[in-house]
């Protein structure tokens, strides 16, 4: 009897490195202190070590060509040659500097639209396709196969995204034409792995999350045809449909499709999957790849609790080789906790990040084929009886406070409003920012050396001062209508609250990447969240005192917080939303209380946090709304609340948009060249709004007539009275010459409009 045998198996490895080398190298060469050449070396040589690295832990189905220079929707398009016309190169290979043109932009080309991949803190590039005819450039999965076959002697598995996720994500198509651009598409992946098969790859991963994001069931017809196709064109390589992120959407349909394996995520999408596997069982010709290490979360697994679902999901599955992984790829999780140092030993031990992940992996493998390590088991359940030991669940003072905060503004927006022009008294189309102005190597150097002890906190204050009030004058010359501090003092819109608040843990390297070569180093949280102190007061008061105009107190929003962070695991994440609210709630009233009374709370990550499923958004968006204004409902009808979101899809959403309660907000819009205002065309929003006019993830410099257009395009939707004008995020990431003359140009588009519309005070 054959029986049940387990191989253990990666979907995906951080790109960084340990130490952000992957980072270093792409900044390096734009900044043209690294020949392509040397560039191209030195990726090779840390793309191969990650592969090593992978195969050293125990891991035998190892992902090859997941690495990229930017993005992988990005290295698809470019694959498939879907280069928009603004980038237009003849040569057959696209070279790295029209990829990175893509991604980046140029002074004569604005960068591809860029927005969240699924519900995930990271960003991809969004394909043009727009009548572009997709051709096969270079067959990277192929190059990558032999690249690590012929270095290492090891056999991978390639990694591709497949063509209906790819299809799903891109733009510059019309919905009804999407069966006839997926037959153009069709045929450069049957070639891809025709030409993988002719090199002895025996296992193709194609990524497919697509068909766990509410996937409409009269779309099964397209997947069923494509892996038709690749079946009876490809019939001796093994597909493995990869899914993750979410529970299967149409499981029937799913594993009878003509593939060889199937993926599922068994953390995110557990209940629904296991009750699938149960009640509909799982087919004897196929593998399951089951994800049950948490790939977007870095706590340790519990191998108890993990083994026994893995012997209940083994009771539900046929003979045959199965494969044990990660829920999703570990892009999402830093890659190591070895150079941790700081961290209290009970946190650190409870902690798993990419490589602690492959190690579980590995374990779990091993037990499954009977070959367990008990003292790695003992250990591993130490960790977690210390840990239980140490931290709290949930306070019930802290839950008594929170139910005591109002969850509704005093007066409605109609009231406020009043109060709120008679108070300010700003023009029509007022201009403002975002809110961070640009963290140079000065402020940086600055910063750590403070934080090292080498700088005092008298001189640290003074610098910030410094800087602070450069950046006033700065504004006031340029005729900013609303002023803002320019956050000199923080190092991460999410790091620095977690800091100043109890219940959140800061990891040495513990960097994860965002979008290109901008990462963050999300904070743990690991206990009660509390507040502490006033956090921001100090600064924004202090920019305050140097102007006249009105100086916004910036935070960001408990839902931003929470999901830009690694939550606990074991408490409802809602209640640690409301934790978060509770104590920035705190935080405002100390501004309100030092007479900064227009407080911008940041909610960029809102949007992200959505579930996949569409059934489930109203849960979220229900308790995400309430953390909002349990933070900011507690303050006057003059006090004026703005928000400010990335990458929203307005139309979906607008319900729990107004039902924030902000008074503005501030939405981007410029990477996707302005469709978001298309949204207003249907629909009415009676609140005041921003929409973001020029891309600050772009180099280059928007002039005043791009940005006019676009004030003038939101001006036959929205009533001039509500709409502010503003960039579309905060200017950290610019230097300073691009970031003045950009906000110079703005706010000439401003005053132009106001003249030419005859636009005074409001």
């Amino acid at each position: 009897m054959m029986g049940i045998t387990w191989t253990s198996s990666n979907l995906g490895y951080p790109r960084l490195g340990e130490n952000r080398e992957w980072k270093k190298l792409l900044e390096r060469l734009w900044k043209n202190e690294l020949d392509e050449e040397t560039f191209l070396k030195e990726m090779k040589h840390l793309r191969l070590n990650h592969l090593k690295k992978q195969k050293a832990k125990g891991i035998q189905s190892i992902p090859v060509g997941d690495f990229t220079f930017y993005d992988h929707m990005l290295d698809t398009a470019v694959m498939f040659g879907i280069i928009p016309r603004r980038f237009h190169s003849t040569d057959k290979k696209i070279s790295l500097s029209t990829y990175f043109a893509m991604a980046r932009g140029t002074a004569e080309a604005p960068a591809c639209e860029m927005t969240k991949w699924f519900n995930t803190n990271y960003h991809y590039i969004v394909p043009e396709l727009n009548e572009t005819i997709p051709t096969l450039t270079e067959n990277k999965p192929l190059k990558a196969y032999l690249e690590v076959k012929e270095e290492l002697g090891i056999e991978g598995k390639p990694v591709l995204i497949g063509p209906i996720t790819f299809l799903k994500l891109s733009k510059g198509y019309k919905k009804e034409s999407f069966g006839s651009l997926l037959q153009k598409f069709v045929p450069l992946y049957v070639k891809i792995l025709q030409e993988l098969e002719e090199a002895g790859a025996a296992w193709i991963q194609i990524d497919e999350p697509s068909l766990n994001a509410s996937f409409p069931i009269e779309d099964y017809f397209f997947v069923q045809k494509v892996y038709e196709t690749f079946q009876r064109e490809v019939p001796n390589i093994s597909i493995m449909l990869q899914t993750y992120f979410e529970a299967a959407d149409h499981y029937t349909k799913l594993v009878s499709l003509p593939v060889d394996g199937i993926g599922l995520d068994f953390v995110h999408g557990w209940e629904k999957n296991i009750q699938a596997l149960k009640t509909e069982g799982f087919p004897a010709n196929k593998s399951l790849g089951v994800g049950l290490i948490d790939g977007r979360n870095v706590w340790r697994a519990d191998l108890q609790k993990k083994h026994s679902e893995l012997e209940l999901i083994t009771s539900y599955l046929p003979e045959g080789n199965h494969f044990l992984q990660p829920s999703s790829s570990l892009l999402h999780v830093p890659v190591s906790t070895n150079s941790e140092r700081k961290l209290s030993p009970v946190l650190k031990d409870s902690l798993s990040f990419a490589d602690e992940k492959l190690e579980e992996i590995n374990s779990l493998t091993n037990m499954l084929n009977k070959k367990p390590d008990e003292k790695w088991l003992e250990k591993n359940q130490k960790v977690f009886q210390r840990f239980a030991e140490t931290f709290r669940q949930q306070s019930e003072k802290i839950t008594g406070e929170k139910n005591k905060l109002p969850s509704k503004r005093s007066l409605p927006f109609s009231e406020r409003k009043t109060h709120q022009d008679n108070k300010w008294k700003l023009p029509l189309l007022p201009t403002t920012t975002i809110g961070s102005f640009p963290q140079t190597k000065e402020v940086r150097l600055e910063r750590r050396a403070f934080r090292k002890g080498e700088k005092s906190i008298n001189e640290y204050q003074t610098f910030i001062q410094n800087k602070i009030k450069e950046w006033i004058d700065i504004q006031e010359e340029i005729g900013l209508d609303v002023l803002v501090h320019g956050e000199f003092e923080r190092n991460d819109m999410v790091e620095f609250f977690g800091e100043k608040l109890n219940g959140f843990a800061f990891t040495e390297n513990g960097w994860v990447q965002s979008y290109g070569s901008r990462c963050v180093k999300p904070p743990i949280i690991y206990d009660d969240v509390a507040f502490e102190h006033p956090m921001t007061v100090e600064e924004t008061r202090f920019a305050q005192s140097l102007t006249e105009k009105p100086v916004k107190g910036m935070l960001t929003g408990p839902v931003t917080i929470l999901n830009w962070s690694f939550e606990r695991d074991d408490i409802p994440r809602e209640e640690v939303a409301y934790q978060i609210a509770l104590a920035l709630s705190y935080e405002i009233k100390a501004l309100e209380s030092a007479g900064i009374e227009m407080i911008q709370v940041d909610e960029p990550a809102l949007r992200e946090g959505l579930p996949l499923k569409r059934e489930e958004w109203d849960r979220y968006l229900n308790w995400a709304v309430h953390a909002f204004r349990l933070a900011t409902s507690n303050v006057k009808p003059s006090t004026q609340i703005h928000t400010h979101m990335c990458y929203s899809e307005f139309h979906d959403m607008i319900e729990a948009i107004r039902a924030l309660d902000a008074d503005v907000i501030s939405i981007e819009t410029s990477r996707s060249h302005g469709e978001l205002i298309e949204a207003f065309e249907t629909a009415i929003y009676e609140k005041e709004i921003g929409l973001g006019i020029y891309d600050i993830h772009s180099p280059r410099i928007p002039s005043v007539g791009e940005m006019k257009e676009m004030i003038e395009r939101a001006l036959r939707v929205l009533p001039a009275s509500l709409f502010w004008i503003n960039p579309d995020c905060g200017l950290k990431t610019r230097n300073k010459e691009e970031t003045v003359k950009s906000l110079k140009n703005m706010v000439q588009a401003a005053e132009e409009i106001r003249e030419s519309h005859k636009l005074q005070i409001k």
